[in-house]
């Protein structure tokens, strides 16, 4: 028979384990052995989309999660994947992006120009003030906003840049995933018009007519 006493001992051993986990390097990993990357929208709910405690409540423990405009590959994604999946025990890569994403909605081009107008040199920038010695090439600042034509495309294509990635353990599972805001469902990303219709996966209907700056090049 299982004592209320036994039980909480048991709680208690677990929970000082979730707590101190870092300690045990890759043998004190999250509990899905999961590392998340999502746009940073706030209608996009990493929990309910993906059917895990990440969220909600407040430090469920099933995955580390990386967040940023537009949930693209960064160098600082990069930095924070190859550290959970060399080092802390991760075993899986998901991607969430989602439609009506902000990075449909201008073109970086323009944005770049709006930024130029306010004084800033966008050719000699400080990226990182504790990394000075890390700089974008003449030219390359609209190409770093990542904006994108199509939310499904660059999923793919993110997918891809993880997979490949020498910093990226081979084994690694990578896996990626449309989030639709209207219809708040998941769904993996497809070039199928049937599959996409009634929801907004390209820059063209925010209204942008340009081709945003070439990324992936």
């Amino acid at each position: 028979m299982t004592t209320l006493k036994d039980t909480l001992e048991q709680r208690v051993k677990d929970y000082d384990f979730w707590a101190t986990r870092r300690r045990y390097g890759a043998e004190g990993h999250n509990n899905a052995s999961l590392w998340v990357l999502a746009c940073m929208d706030e209608r996009l709910p990493v929990d309910e989309a993906l059917g895990i405690h990440v969220d909600t409540p407040v430090g469920g423990g099933d995955a580390h999660c990386f967040r940023n405009a537009g949930g693209i590959v960064t160098d600082d994604a990069v930095r924070s994947a190859m550290l959970t999946c060399n080092f802390f025990g991760t075993k899986e890569i998901v991607i969430v992006q989602h439609t009506q994403c902000g990075m449909l909605s201008a073109n970086a081009a323009d944005l770049e120009k709006a930024i130029r107008d306010r004084g800033v040199d966008t050719d000699n920038l400080v990226l990182d003030p504790t990394l000075p010695e890390l700089k974008l090439d003449k030219g390359a600042f609209a190409k770093w906003i990542g904006m994108m034509d199509d939310v499904d495309v660059t999923c793919m294509k993110t997918i891809e840049a993880f997979r490949n990635h020498p910093l990226i353990p081979k084994d690694i599972i990578v896996s990626g995933w449309i989030w639709e805001v209207e219809t708040r469902r998941l769904r993996a990303p497809t070039l199928d018009a049937e599959k996409r219709l009634r929801t907004d996966v390209c820059s063209s209907a925010f209204g942008v007519q340009d081709k945003q700056p070439e990324r992936w090049s």
